[in-house]
C-alpha cells in the first residue's frame, strides 16, 4: 500500500482538501465501489468475461467523464493493465472490462473520492444505479 500523497504525486490527479493525504490506499481484489462506479471481479459477474486487450495509456483512461460539474473517474496503471471500453445500450450498466496483470496495480482516481487500488485480475467496471422515486444512475 502507498499513501494518497504518493499517488497524487505519481499520477498527477489531485484530490480535494477533505481527504487525508497520509491515508494508505489499499489494493483490493474483490468487489469495490467509488462514487457512481462499481468494480466487479469477473468471477462474480455471473457471466464469462473475456480479458481486456488494449493497454491503459500512461495518461490513463476516463472511465466516466465528469458531467454537469462532476469529476472524471480516471483509470490509471502501474505495470501492465488493459481496458476494453463497452458502449452501454438500453440501460446497460457495464462500461468496460479491466484486466490487471500479475505484479501490476490499477487505480481509479477521482478528486472527491481519492484513489481506489485494484489488484491483479479481470473485472467488469459498471455504473451503479439506485431506486428513489424511480430507478436512476447513481449521481456522483
Amino acid at each position: 500500500m502507498t499513501t494518497l500523497t504518493t499517488l497524487v504525486d505519481r499520477h498527477g490527479v489531485d484530490v480535494l482538501d477533505h481527504l487525508d493525504r497520509d491515508t494508505l490506499v489499499p489494493i483490493l481484489g474483490g468487489l469495490q465501489a467509488q462514487g457512481d462506479i462499481i468494480v466487479v471481479p469477473a468471477v462474480t459477474a455471473n457471466r464469462p468475461t473475456a480479458i481486456a486487450r488494449a493497454a491503459v495509456p500512461r495518461q490513463g483512461v476516463a472511465v466516466v467523464r465528469g458531467e454537469n460539474g462532476g469529476n472524471t473517474h480516471l483509470l490509471l496503471a502501474e505495470g501492465d493493465a488493459y481496458w476494453d471500453a463497452h458502449t452501454p445500450r438500453d440501460g446497460e450498466l457495464k462500461l468496460g472490462t479491466l484486466t490487471v496483470a500479475e505484479g501490476a496495480t490499477a487505480y481509479l482516481a477521482h478528486p472527491e473520492h481519492g484513489y481506489a487500488g485494484i489488484a491483479p485480475g479481470t473485472y467488469e467496471i459498471r455504473r451503479q444505479r439506485e431506486q428513489a422515486d424511480a430507478i436512476r444512475l447513481v449521481q456522483d
